[in-house]
């Protein structure tokens, strides 16, 4: 499965950015993603300066066939909340490493989403590992992806 070209496929991961600086980060996620042969879609807008645009890509994200949404944003990020707010799906937050406070402001914003708002938070510039996550949900019910995560489990014992 890892390797496979996924770039003709209806995407089922969704990765929403707060700003482009959060790129060189979350092409960990999707180098890992292209490796497991998942199709994504990737999309920046901040949930501060972007609201209408993250509520729309969120509301419709089901509907388009995304099945996992990984949201990624440094400092105050509400992002994955916001986007949690608007969307059916598994959200799974990456906060992103800030100069100001290392990355906890955004780690903390994550993880405290008010009742009924869930979001799954990866570790501070976890793309790797969310990638590997939304993979793991969707293995859950598509045997394609859950091969993938055996065939990655075992190339790490080796």
């Amino acid at each position: 499965m890892r390797g496979d070209s996924v770039a003709e496929e209806t995407p089922l991961v969704g990765i929403i950015m707060g700003s482009e600086s959060d790129l060189p980060v979350m092409e960990a996620c999707t180098a890992e993603l292209e490796a497991l042969g998942v199709p994504y879609e990737l999309v920046v807008a901040s949930a501060h300066r972007n609201p209408d645009k993250v509520r729309d890509w969120s509301s419709t994200a089901a509907d388009r066939g995304l099945c996992v949404i990984i949201a990624a944003a440094g400092k105050a990020a509400h992002l994955g909340g916001v986007v949690a707010a608007h969307t059916p799906l598994p959200v799974l937050g990456v906060p992103i490493k800030t100069s100001d406070l290392g990355g906890l402001d955004s780690l903390l914003s994550m993880v405290q989403m008010p009742s009924g708002v869930p979001v799954a938070c990866l570790a501070i510039n976890g793309a790797k590992n969310a990638a590997i996550f939304a993979t793991q949900i969707l293995g859950a019910t598509m045997p394609r992806y859950r091969a993938a995560i055996v065939d990655l489990k075992a190339d790490m014992a080796r």
